[in-house]
């Protein structure tokens, strides 16, 4: 009885050292007698007990690695802090375990001295606006050092740049001159803009009094003239029918010298500054200055 038990935990020793189920996305490394021997790739794998052995399991996913922050000096020799994080995945998992001792480890140490070398060239102030030309730039270069590893460098992102206190007092205060400097020009091209509008608002009211001026004395002049006219033409028809009714009449010399005058009365009156005196009215004018020296002469007299 206890040999058939002990026959069956060998068997299920050997079962288990045998058999080998490998997980999606992983392989194994199998060596043979101290030898590498194959790469297992997922399902079901049959190995041979005390002969073959796996040496490792490598997962064939997308994998990151969050490189520790790493100060480095910028060329205008400012010590920044640069944290950083790569994904890389692997493509050959023999190379990944034989050609190197530790690939992360490897991946690490080539992100920090490549990240000093590249950061060392440039000054701060490229630092903070470069980072996509920095990010491919590692990239490049660590996919091609870690080809002969069977490992490929998909992404490299820089997550945080970290400058000096006092440098990032400095730059806060550059950042608020810009920010005062950018609000004082937007306040002044407001303001301009703003002048610009009265001033053309003013312009505008100007022209429009200017013209309602010009149509109110264009009217007022065509409201005397029509006015001047009326007049004329009532003065006439009151004319026209004086003289209807004095030719009905049959008036004699003296009549129509004194009708004359009268006339010239109401002439004299107007605003005219020009008076024409009808032939006629000459005469009875020369009788009135007759008339008048006799006048003259009796007072002499006396």
């Amino acid at each position: 009885m206890w040999i058939l038990l002990a026959i069956l935990v060998i068997i299920l020793i050997i079962a288990f050292n045998t058999i080998k189920i490998v997980k999606q996305s992983e392989v194994y490394i199998i060596e043979r007698l101290g030898k590498f021997h194959k790469v297992a790739d997922a399902g079901l794998t049959i190995i041979i007990p005390f002969v073959d052995h796996v040496r490792s399991v490598v997962s064939l996913k997308q994998q990151t690695m969050d490189i520790p922050p790493q100060g480095v000096i910028t060329q205008d020799n400012v010590t920044i802090t640069i944290d950083t994080v790569v994904f890389y995945r692997v493509t050959d998992p023999a190379k990944a375990v034989y050609e190197i001792q530790s690939l992360k480890k490897g991946i690490e140490y080539l992100a920090i001295t490549t990240i000093r070398d590249i950061v060392g060239k440039m000054d701060l102030d490229d630092t903070f606006s470069s980072r996509d030309a920095i990010n491919d730039k590692l990239r490049v270069i660590l996919d091609e050092a870690t080809d002969q590893w069977g490992c490929k460098v998909d992404r490299v992102e820089i997550k945080d740049i970290t400058p000096p206190a006092d440098i990032r007092d400095a730059m806060e205060k550059q950042m608020n001159a810009e920010r005062n400097k950018r609000a004082l020009i937007l306040q002044a091209e407001g303001e301009r803009q703003s002048a610009v509008t009265l001033a053309e608002g003013k312009k505008e009211a100007a022209i429009l009094e200017a013209e309602a001026d010009k149509e109110a004395k264009i009217r007022r002049a065509t409201g005397e003239a029509e006015a001047i006219k009326k007049v004329a033409e009532a003065k006439a028809e009151e004319i026209h029918l004086v003289y209807d009714a004095m030719m009905k009449s049959k008036p004699d010399e003296k009549l129509v010298q004194l009708k004359s005058l009268e006339t010239l009365k109401e002439v004299a009156q107007g605003d005219a500054n020009k008076i024409f005196i009808p032939f006629e009215a000459t005469k009875a004018l020369s009788s009135l200055g007759s008339v008048s020296e006799i006048f003259k002469d009796k007072k002499s007299d006396k």
